[in-house]
């Protein structure tokens, strides 16, 4: 029980900070994701497609739950650990472990990540537009960290 409590837990915390991140990146980095001239264009849906639109609203919510609960499972080994830790070491464990593998050395090459920056070509890797993507993964970190260190051992 404590396994499905703690996947079930952890699924609805990466949620809320995924829509978080996601809401403060899209409000600072638009021109990315949105218009005739966004960045991404080639290889994102049009978010202005209503079509397309509606396609990224039903499945966001059941792909990041299940996002959270893949991630969670992987955690059980470690669960009885995590438990033994202060709130300060839960927070430093689980936000660090958010922002290094499931972001910045995420094997994927994306504007933020290192594979990324081998990989890209310029244009998607600039100085502001890594930083600027980069704040969503440190957003959505810090907020996992707390929220996760809080909610998921009381």
């Amino acid at each position: 029980m404590l396994y499905i409590r703690f996947s079930l837990f952890f699924s609805l915390v990466h949620l809320v900070c995924y829509i978080i991140a996601g809401i403060i990146d899209l409000r600072l980095a638009k021109k990315m994701y949105v218009g005739k001239d966004r960045l991404y264009r080639a290889f994102f849906r049009d978010m202005e497609d209503p079509k397309q639109s509606l396609r990224i609203a039903k499945l966001l919510i059941p792909s990041q739950l299940l996002r959270g609960i893949l991630m969670s499972v992987v955690l059980y080994p470690v669960l009885p650990f995590l438990f033994g830790l202060s709130f300060g070491m839960r927070f430093l464990f689980l936000a660090g472990m958010m922002f290094v593998y499931a972001d910045f050395c995420s094997a994927i090459p994306f504007s933020n990540t290192i594979e990324g920056i081998v990989y890209l070509k310029k244009e998607f890797v600039e100085k502001r537009m890594f930083w600027t993507i980069q704040l969503e993964a440190i957003i959505y970190s810090i907020l996992f960290g707390l929220l996760s260190g809080w909610l998921l051992f009381w």
